[in-house]
Order: structure tokens, then C-alpha cells, then sequence
């Protein structure tokens, strides 16, 4: 497949992903009040729903970015992985009742020290790769730059 072709494989990747993560968003909306803190179940519901949008944006603007194939395909898996990770961490947050990264969401909550740790790492892993994303979009959005399909 030519880089052409490649970019745009991914950038309708993003649109497809992007439409699946702000509909599950939405459904753990319906869930939220049921979960062991609420409150985290409504982050859940808002992070599905705003990272949902971010992937939809991110494959709006994917053809505009002058990246190279390795940088791209980096881009696009930390994305998806941190996009994915935010809802997650934050739904097991609000069926574990863990706290320790989120005290004001989860206050009163506690999980045991494993389910914690698993949330930490979440929320850890996921924060580096979206600053890396949205540095590496600003990156590859640089006036000037020639973009992978060669257009100026």
C-alpha cells in the first residue's frame, strides 16, 4: 500500500474507533449510577464520550500531518491506547472504589492495594502517551512541513 493509501487507512481507523469509543461512552452512561462510586461511573461516561471525540478529531486532522510512516503508526496506537485507557481506568476506578490517583472523584472510596496499583498504571501510562500524541500532532502539524503523501 502506498503512503497515500496508508494515511488514509488510518485516519479512517480513527473516525471507526473514535465512533466506537463515544458510543461506549454513552452506554456506560447508562451503567454509572449502578456502579460501586457513582461519581467515577460519570467520569467513565464523560471520558468515553470526550475521547471518543478526540480519536474522531485526531482523524480529521490525520492527513495533515507531516510524520513519518514510523512516527504515524506510533502516534496512532498511543492514541488509541490512551483514549481506550482513560475510559477503562476510570469505569475500574468506579467498580473497584479505588482512589489513590483520583481523591476527589473517588473520595470515601478505597480499593485494595493490587486494583490501586492496576489504576495507577493506567492513569500513569495513559497521561505519557496522550502528551506524546498531542506533541507529536503538534509536531507534524508544523507550518512548512512536507506531509508522508508528499503534498506541500
Amino acid at each position: 500500500m502506498d503512503s497515500h493509501g496508508y494515511v488514509e487507512t488510518l485516519a479512517h481507523r480513527l473516525l471507526q474507533l473514535g465512533i466506537v469509543l463515544f458510543l461506549i461512552g454513552l452506554l456506560t452512561g447508562f451503567v454509572a449510577p449502578t456502579l460501586t462510586n457513582p461519581r467515577m461511573g460519570l467520569a467513565s461516561h464523560l471520558e468515553g464520550i470526550l475521547n471518543g471525540l478526540f480519536l474522531v478529531l485526531l482523524g480529521l486532522v490525520w492527513k495533515q500531518l507531516s510524520l513519518s510512516r514510523i512516527t504515524l503508526v506510533t502516534t496512532f496506537w498511543l492514541a488509541v491506547y490512551g483514549t481506550f485507557a482513560n475510559w477503562a481506568g476510570t469505569l475500574l476506578g468506579a467498580f473497584w472504589g479505588a482512589s489513590a490517583f483520583m481523591p476527589i472523584a473517588a473520595a470515601g472510596h478505597h480499593a485494595s492495594v493490587a486494583k490501586e496499583a492496576v489504576i495507577s498504571a493506567l492513569l500513569v501510562t495513559l497521561s505519557l502517551a496522550m502528551v506524546t500524541v498531542c506533541i507529536l500532532v503538534l509536531w507534524g502539524l508544523r507550518a512548512g512541513a512536507t506531509r508522508l503523501d508528499g503534498a506541500a
